[in-house]
């Protein structure tokens, strides 16, 4: 899923270096891993074919699956709902198949430079996503109180806007040192990299988005603290997210995450479900033509972990939703991390009571969106009177607060996500059906549109999710609030398990709420590839000496250490 975070300084040389989301807490270019000739390690001929189990069947866990496969061990995905996770991609009864919603994460930066590599691997496409303002996007409207605003750029917006963008860029600048980290990322100067967030995590750690607002000179003004809360700039407004820390925001703006986003063609849950599929050229111990689906029983991942406990000689056992208890030396956990304190019984012992805290503390947004199909684009159309488009991507503070129109081409059927929301706005939604939420959605547009009928043009039924309500995921994504960012990087370093005491180790932590930029699905590859590292390790392993992977070069690159006492 995705965080809404404003564009920040705009780059005078659109030439400059693509950017990596591989930072600032842990600046190792997982990006050059991936693409190095020699591959990723590999693993004692003695330990080829040994079982490991992989619980949660989501992009991490199937990244981790199909990376393990090919260095020769035989990964065992459990997987309690689809294979994707959070990247769930659903169709509308009735209609062309081809015509999808993505209830989950939809757009991508070019930052996520790990992620594209797998997107590329699997052969998928992408396109610009149409955010408020992008170049993809014919029109925005904006509208506050009543009162609506229609842009094809900023500079369409009235002055204040632009006085709130211009506010944002200097607080980024006086209180973050934004040009000078966004310089080093794109050089890629680790030590340069490390000095400056040394800095701010000793100052920042404790405080919240609103709070940096506040202190800065240029977010004096009170209206423009709460237009940008509303709008903000990117992808939306950020009011939901000003009670969270300031460190997650700037992760997200030092990687430039929230800029140029791309969706993948056809839905972004193909991506797990073509590695699923997927027959790798190069492969050790199995013969050619396997893949995680024909090393499963019936080409379906195993049913949800109910158990996980401890036994002799330090292994993993496994209890499944069907009774079945398997025994592993390894496994990686890459589900929600809330799942191991509510839907699956597990021994204490399974990590270190720090460990344990950090996943108690975790915090995560709730977020909701509501889908419509319809006959084709009808937004293009040219109001008669004032020549502008009837209707455009709204940012607004009524209920609806983010729509979008995705489009598929003139005159073909098109969808649009009618709302996009966070937090409070999220849980509003909760008690409602579908149906009944497209009705509210409907009034509150019918009023920022009083020309327009929307339900004319609907032709199938709304889709739905609250990812709160949702069983194995309780929440959207992990946002740390002040304070946790030591919990943060307990479950992020978990991989380098020679550091635990040897009767915590052999269960591994991923998935994106394990990353430092949790929401994005850049995160969850991260982490997987670090818990690939670890179970090779784990087995006496070892990467190739021109390819160092995350462990290898740990030590020079580990996330700044706050004191405890």
């Amino acid at each position: 899923m995705t965080s809404t975070v404003p564009n920040a300084v705009e780059h005078a040389d659109e030439q400059q270096p693509p950017i990596t989301m591989f930072g600032p807490d842990f600046p190792y270019a997982y990006d050059d891993f991936l693409a190095h000739p020699a591959g990723l390690g590999q693993i004692p001929a003695t330990e080829h074919g040994t079982e490991v189990a992989v619980i949660g069947g989501g992009l991490s866990g199937i990244v981790a699956a199909y990376e393990l496969m090919k260095m020769g061990l035989k990964p065992v995905v459990y997987e309690a709902d689809r294979i994707g996770g959070r990247l769930r991609t659903v169709g509308f009864e009735g209609c062309d198949p081809e015509l999808t919603a993505e209830m989950g994460a939809m757009r991508f930066p070019p930052s996520s430079t790990a992620l594209q590599h797998y997107i590329d691997l699997v052969g998928l496409e992408t396109r610009p996503f149409p955010n408020p303002l992008a170049e993809a996007t014919p029109s925005t409207v904006v509208d506050l109180k009543g009162e609506s605003h229609y842009a094809e750029t900023l500079d369409d917006l009235p002055q204040v806007y632009r006085d709130v963008a211009d506010a944002w860029n200097r607080c980024l600048e006086e209180g973050a040192d934004f040009s000078d980290m966004n310089r080093a990322m794109r050089e890629r100067d680790v030590k340069r990299i490390r000095e400056i967030w040394a800095q701010l995590v000793e100052k920042l750690d404790n405080q919240t988005f609103y709070g940096f607002l506040c202190d800065s000179e240029a977010f004096k003004s009170f209206r423009h603290r709460e237009i940008f809360g509303q709008v903000g700039f990117g992808t939306g407004g950020w009011d939901t997210d000003f009670p969270n820390s300031i460190l997650e925001i700037l992760r997200v703006v030092y990687t430039e995450a929230d800029d140029h986003h791309r969706g993948i063609v056809g839905g972004s849950q193909q991506l797990p479900l073509r590695l699923w599929e997927r027959e790798p050229e190069k492969i050790v111990h199995w013969p050619y033509g396997t893949s995680l689906k024909s090393l499963h029983v019936d080409g379906e991942p195993r049913p949800a972990v109910t158990r996980l406990h401890r036994t002799a000689g330090n292994h993993i056992t496994v209890t499944d939703a069907n009774g079945d208890i398997r025994t592993y030396r390894a496994a990686i956990f890459t589900a929600q991390s809330w799942m191991l304190l509510s839907k699956i019984a597990c021994d204490d012992s399974l990590f270190p009571i720090d460990h344990w805290t950090a996943i108690e503390r975790t915090h995560y947004m709730e977020s909701s969106k509501l889908f419509v199909p319809v006959d084709r684009p009808f937004w293009l159309d040219k109001d008669e009177e004032t020549g502008r488009d009837v209707m455009s991507m709204t940012l607004t503070d009524r209920m609806t607060r983010g729509t979008y129109l995705l489009d598929n081409g003139p005159d073909k059927p098109a969808v649009i996500c009618l709302s996009y929301t966070w937090c409070d706005d999220s849980l509003k939604w909760l008690p409602l059906s579908a149906n009944e939420r497209m009705e509210v959605m409907l009034k509150s547009l019918g009023e920022i549109y009083p020309k327009v009928d929307i339900r004319k043009h609907i032709i199938g039924n709304p889709v739905t999710v609250s990812w709160e309500n949702e069983p194995y995921f309780m929440g959207a994504f992990k946002a740390n609030l002040p304070g946790h960012y030591r919990y943060q990087r307990r479950l992020f370093t978990h991989f380098m398990q020679d550091r635990l005491p040897e009767d915590k180790r052999g269960i591994f932590l991923a998935g994106d709420d394990i990353s430092w930029t949790a929401g994005w699905a850049e995160g969850a590859v991260q982490t997987a590839l670090n818990a690939v590292w670890g179970v090779m390790h784990h087995f006496g392993g070892e990467t190739d000496p021109t390819n160092p992977g995350p462990g290898d070069v740990y030590d020079e690159i580990a996330p700044v250490e706050l004191p405890e006492d």
